[in-house]
């Protein structure tokens, strides 16, 4: 995830480093341009849809992460 924590800094505008699962998204530039931003780098990055809403409601990087999880579980079932 590592490349996708650096994008997600950029998103964000945060530092690197302070990407962690614990991340709290209302202490960043969560909005909803980064909510896009967000979508496409996930499309990118795993070749995942996201629902736009779901993504929003994410209040860490910790749910975004287990969207992202979510995603690829509903895909292989």
């Amino acid at each position: 995830m590592s490349g996708f924590y650096e994008e997600l800094a950029e998103i964000l505008e945060v530092e690197p480093d302070q990407v962690t699962a614990d991340l709290r998204l209302e202490s960043t530039s969560w909005d909803s341009l980064a909510v896009v931003s967000t979508i496409a780098l996930i499309d990118e990055q795993y070749d995942k849809a996201v629902n736009a809403t779901a993504l929003a409601a994410c209040e860490t990087v910790g749910d975004i992460e287990r969207l992202i999880a979510a995603r690829s579980t509903e895909s292989e079932a």
